[in-house]
């Protein structure tokens, strides 16, 4: 399955550049990543498809937080699987409830903007849904690496995946904080949403194969390391992106 990613980590602004660029918006939907894939013949085509069933972005957008949900129960059982095989699947799942979860999020802002549904509550559906979403994803990933069965891995500390999922909160706050303070929004990464979704999705493929081999899955730690230490990097750069730019409006 591709990844939906349209960007490198290290093609977004640098902060010690000119301030980003303001991202592509709508009134009534908010600001929008620059996605190459919007300007594909699948995607204009599903988007297409959907105007005409009725559907609502809104609803696209609480349908994210499903697939996220699955995601994190792979994540979260994968451990359990008794053969190979079936540890296998449950990642291949895990990776497929992320790329649907970013499909979801490309898809209600076709609908909303292409489709003329855009709705004043539109901006909170963008983002509230992405949050839990984010949630979900990391914190499910991090207890994967756990041996206990089932739901007994949420009663056991792991703060691997519980601090990814804190610094994809706050990257967000401070990108909308930085829309409050000078009324543009910066997605620049090295460890944006698209950036973190990527990495965990690689990482799970990579498990998958991992588990064929019969070997121990170390995959996902690191991608969860390599998420940490991106986000920390990301709500720096943002937020000294905010500070240069309210220096400047001085």
């Amino acid at each position: 399955m591709g990844i939906l990613c349209d960007k490198s980590p290290f093609m977004a602004s640098s902060p010690d550049s000119a301030p980003a660029p303001t991202p592509e918006a709508d009134a009534k939907h908010g600001p929008r990543r620059e996605l190459k894939s919007r300007q594909t013949g699948w995607a204009r085509l599903l988007s297409r498809a959907l105007i005409a069933s009725g559907i609502s972005p809104n609803a696209i957008s609480v349908l994210s937080i499903l697939f996220a949900a699955g995601a994190m129960t792979c994540f979260l059982f994968v451990t359990d699987a008794t053969t190979p095989l079936g540890n296998a699947l449950l990642w291949f799942g895990a990776a497929a409830g992320i790329q649907f979860r970013l499909l979801c999020n490309l898809m209600d802002g076709m609908v909303a903007v292409e489709g003329g549904k855009a709705s004043a509550t539109g901006p909170i559906y963008n983002e509230v849904p992405d949050r839990i979403a984010d949630v979900l994803i990391l914190v499910g990933a991090g207890y994967s690496t756990r041996i206990e069965p089932g739901v007994i891995k949420l009663f056991e500390a792991l703060p691997l995946g519980w601090s990814c999922a804190v610094l994809a909160m706050a990257t967000a706050y401070v990108r909308l904080l930085q829309g409050t303070l000078t009324g543009q929004q910066s997605f620049m990464g090295p460890m944006a949403k698209q950036h973190r979704m990527a990495v965990l999705t690689l990482g799970s493929l990579i498990a998958l194969g991992e588990s064929l081999a019969s070997r121990e899955p170390v995959a996902i730690y690191w991608a969860l390391v390599v998420i940490l230490i991106g986000s920390l990097i990301t709500f720096a750069r943002r937020l000294n992106l905010i500070v240069r730019g309210l220096q400047a409006g001085r």
